[in-house]
This record gives structure tokens, sequence and C-alpha cells, in this order.
């Protein structure tokens, strides 16, 4: 079985943008007990914020969060300004053979990207595609960049290989939700158990469906979205997991 974890996690600050979280948001996904973990907006540097907020972490993000959880790790360096950097990462249990990243985006600050890892499963000969994604909140943009996403898969990834994507997709109304099920032969964990996809924005009143795990080649056993406490106090989203077996 594989678990994994999809957050955006706001550069590790509170759903109001004031208080500094990164440290609880490190607890409690450590509690969660999963294998992967795919995480957006998450801060590679900030100058500004490592000099003036104490308890910035003396590593990047990523590497706090992963910590000794996850050992294998992999970062998109995606929107880039004066002050430092962010994009999606990738926290992994399992052995990340290799890692690719695309920037889907036409604006130098916007993290718009595709992060793909190739995990390689312990006792097996078993490997599974993990694709990190961050979508445009332009729908036109948001159309262009499932055209890319399509391309690199079907140009990356042989058809008869596991995939497992997940991110935030900025999809509001859920409008491109079922075109992108058809399109790249992929069905949504969550739609998949519970009828509809996830409402996960605004995290502390959740209406719009935001995020999503997209699979194909494996079985799904489980899935759900992360909504009481302390969730819906920390980022602006809301986690969603879900638990598969490799067919």
């Amino acid at each position: 079985m594989i678990k994994i974890l999809t957050y955006n996690i706001h550069k590790g600050f509170d759903r109001y943008n004031r208080d500094f979280v990164l440290h609880k948001i490190k607890d409690h996904l450590q509690n969660a007990e999963v294998d992967v973990v795919l995480l957006q907006e998450i801060q590679g540097r900030h100058f500004h914020h490592e000099n003036k907020i104490l308890s910035w972490p003396d590593v990047s993000q990523f590497e706090f969060l992963a910590d000794s959880i996850w050992p294998h790790y992999a970062y998109g360096k995606n929107a880039i300004y004066r002050k430092g950097h962010h994009g999606n990462a990738i926290l992994s249990k399992f052995n990340i053979a290799e890692w690719n990243n695309l920037n889907l985006s036409r604006f130098q600050r916007a993290s718009r990207s595709l992060l793909h890892g190739r995990l390689e499963l312990p006792d097996s000969n078993s490997h599974v595609h993990l694709l990190c994604v961050h979508l445009d909140l332009l729908g036109f943009e948001r159309k262009r960049q499932i055209r890319e996403l399509k391309s690199y898969i079907d140009s990356s990834i042989d058809s008869s290989e596991p995939i497992i994507l997940g991110g935030d997709f900025n999809d509001w109304h859920g409008g491109l939700g079922k075109s992108l099920e058809s399109q790249l032969g992929m069905r949504e964990a969550f739609r998949q158990i519970h009828g509809s996809y996830a409402k996960t924005f605004p995290s502390n009143r959740p209406m719009l469906r935001m995020d999503r795990i997209y699979f194909r080649g494996v079985d799904l056993i489980e899935s759900g979205c992360l909504e009481r406490q302390p969730w819906n106090e920390l980022s602006d989203h809301l986690p969603l997991y879900a638990h598969f077996e490799l067919e």
C-alpha cells in the first residue's frame, strides 16, 4: 500500500497570512502517517523572512518538513523574485529514482508547475510516477496548462505505468475535472469514494473544490479530506489523502 497526501501549505503561514505556522504543519503532517506528501506553495528561500521571523527554519521548508520521516525529497523552484522563490515539493519514504520539474506558467512570479518523481517501492520491482501540480487561477491558462500536462504525460510515461497526480488545480467549480479525467484516462480519488470533488478552500469554511488526487494503474483503497481542527486553522487549503494498492 502507498499512502499519499496533497497539501497547499500557503508558504507556512496560516489562512489569514498572519502567523507563521510551519512548525505546527510539520507536527500534524508527521501524525498523518503517510508515505508521500505532495506540497504546493512551499518556500525554498525567503531572505526577508529568514532575518525577521525567529522561528524560521535554518534549512529550506521542504528539508525542514521532511526531517527524518521522509528521507527522499524533490523541489521544483518556479516562482522566483527578489526576496526568494517558492514552488512544489515531493517528500517520500521511498527512493525517488529520478525527478523532473516542468514550469507551466508564462509569468515569472506565478508558481504554476508540474513536479514529476519516479518512486521505487521497497521489497518489489515496482515503481510509481508521482506528479505534483499547481495550476493557474485563470480558466484559459488552466486549459493551456492541462494540454501541456497531457502532452508531458503522453510523451514521458508509458500508458501501462501507474500514476498518481495530486495538487492544487484551482478548478473553482469543477468544470475541468471530468474533462481532465477523460483526457488523461484517470479517476479522481475523493470523487470515486464520495461522489463529488472535495471542498478544500477556504479551509475555515470550505466551499470551492480546488484540490484533487487523480490516479491510474493503481487500486484505490480509501480517500478523504482532513477538514477538522487543526487543519482548518493552518493553511488556507485543506489537505486531501488517498491510499492505494498497486494493481
